[in-house]
């Protein structure tokens, strides 16, 4: 079956759909609005903590948010991009308020700002402590009530488009590449259709399933950055993984971990061992609101030397009640297993959070494939660098989704859908009666990137993982090849070429830097520039 949509986008989080609201109503043709669950199901919904932007230029400026985000990012990080991000976060803000979006405010009308870890003022921006559900909720409601957006759930891509389809030899080195849409697995039919579209723009989010223990729901499996990368498109920073340093230990939960917001630091709650030593000071003089990538390791080392499952935050010193208003969610979720925050420990570990790198794109969000776009983590901006400042990530999403909409409809009315591309071919295939195969190697899967690929690294485990990631995708292969496509092989399949990512541009960076961090070549342990 083939299907045609001007504006074809892949991806239901913050930046599919802001992208999807920016060029519904321009009059310049249709947008299918492609998710893999529900749209309520994306990873924006997951972030707790808020949304940088300087909004109180009284005390704050955006070259103290540009600084900031440099320094976080170990200064891998694009200036022009960074400069790009900053300066236009408070437009991205209006844009999410006049969606629907609602911010908490103080008792003058003013945002309630908080601060956290890496940051030199108060600038993030939030609701309670579900911020990234509050504009996940706003933005499903302006979608579902956009005539111009069909919002098609359950509906999986499984690959890009481009001349390869059309019988043309594409490399690496071929220029001009041009994607003419996707191939789609139907749920209801359980057939891939085509996709056709003039634009299509790729959203879909990040890769912490890769991982045994991960912030992300099961599905940020890397899909987008894989189809990508086969598509031949430029894939870069793949090494830098954040880890956040804080969810909650619970053994009673796998994916995701809950998330103990950064801004529970900010607010002032302090590390701990269980015993009630404090530890950050051995690490940096920010103590427990130094950046991510420091914090993470510094935990990581103490459980290490200490032969701990976790280590602990203490906020018992505030007062209970503005902690239970601050923090609702996590008061109860603690509660619900016997914690109460305000007066014991909150036992915590790093877990696999955030991907930095991605689809390599420009200033308008366009990848190395011609008509591709990509926004949000699956995209490489060059913010990030090598280490993402905290809350900076939902609002570099909405700032590229405003760049990528502008660009594409200036250039759209260029473009022709290429009637030329083939229906998906699954002749001769076979239905999968071998789930126990994919579902063991996803799993070895998340053993593989957690003990080799994981907050400190060496050649030796790097090169391990390599070894066993090549056994896993040349079985893969040979399975995808066999059998119809599903969602479970795809994803698969995914997950082992952004493992191999991973783990080559990791090999390939001979020194630690930003949260690339190898016993091998260190730069200095905990270093933080």
């Amino acid at each position: 079956m083939i299907q045609k949509y001007d504006f074809l986008v892949i991806g239901g989080g913050i930046a599919g759909m802001c992208y999807a609201l920016s060029v519904a109503n321009s009059g310049k043709g249709k947008v299918a609005l492609v998710c893999k669950t529900t749209l309520d199901e994306a990873n924006t919904a997951k972030a707790q903590g808020g949304v940088a932007a300087v909004t109180n230029l009284a005390v704050d400026n955006f070259e103290k948010h540009i600084n900031d985000t440099m320094v976080a990012g170990d200064y891998i990080s694009d200036l022009d991009a960074v400069k790009h991000v900053v300066c236009n976060a408070p437009k991205a803000i209006n844009a999410l308020v006049n969606w629907g979006v609602n911010f908490d405010k103080n008792n003058n009308g003013e945002y309630d700002l908080h601060r956290e870890g890496g940051h030199s003022d108060f600038r993030i921006l939030h609701h309670a402590d579900d911020t990234g559900f509050e504009i996940q909720r706003g933005l499903m409601e302006a979608v579902r009530q956009n005539n111009n957006i069909t919002v098609l759930e359950n509906h999986y891509a499984v690959e890009i488009i481009t001349q390869h389809h059309l019988g043309v030899q594409v490399t690496r080195r071929t220029n001009n590449i041009e994607c003419f849409g996707a191939y789609i697995l139907n749920p209801t039919t359980q057939k891939v259709d085509t996709f056709l579209s003039k634009v299509t723009l790729l959203a879909t989010g990040g890769v912490g399933a890769l991982y045994s223990t991960t912030s992300n729901p099961v599905i940020a499996t890397g899909d987008g950055i894989a189809m990508a990368y086969r598509a031949k498109a430029t894939v870069k920073d793949m090494e830098f993984v954040q880890f956040h340093p804080t969810v909650l230990y619970n053994p009673a939960e796998t994916h995701p971990a809950f998330l103990i917001t950064e801004a529970m630091r900010g607010y002032g709650a302090v590390l701990k061992l269980p015993n009630g030593n404090e530890f950050m000071h051995k690490y940096d003089e920010r103590l427990s609101l130094a950046p991510r990538d420091i914090v993470a390791r510094a935990i990581d080392h103490e459980m290490k030397i200490h032969g701990l499952d976790f280590v602990c935050l203490d906020l018992t010193h505030k007062d209970a009640e503005e902690t239970k208003r601050h923090f609702p969610h996590i008061y109860q979720k603690c509660l619900s297993i016997g914690i109460d925050i305000t007066k014991q420990f909150i036992p915590v570990c790093p877990s696999a959070h955030y991907m930095c790198g991605g689809i390599k794109v420009n200033k308008n969000g366009e990848s190395s494939i011609h008509r591709l776009y990509a926004v949000g983590e699956c995209s490489c901006t060059g913010l990030h660098g090598g280490n993402r400042l905290a809350s900076n990530s939902l609002i570099e999403a909405a700032v590229y989704a405003q760049s990528a909409a502008e660009h594409t409809l200036n250039t759209i009315d260029n473009y022709n859908f290429n009637t030329l591309v083939p229906e998906w071919n699954d002749e001769g295939t076979l239905t999968n009666e071998e789930h126990v195969l994919i579902t063991q190697c996803i799993r070895e899967v998340g053993e593989i990137m957690s003990n080799y690929v994981g907050i400190v690294r060496s050649d030796l485990r790097l090169k391990r993982a390599w070894n066993r990631l090549d056994l896993l995708y040349e079985e893969t292969e040979e399975l995808f090849k066999r059998v119809t496509a599903t969602k479970d092989i795809c994803e698969l399949r995914n997950m082992i070429n952004v493992g191999y990512l991973i783990t080559r541009q990791a090999i390939e960076r001979k020194e630690s830097r930003g949260l690339h961090f190898t016993v091998d070549y260190p730069k200095h342990a905990y270093d933080q520039r």
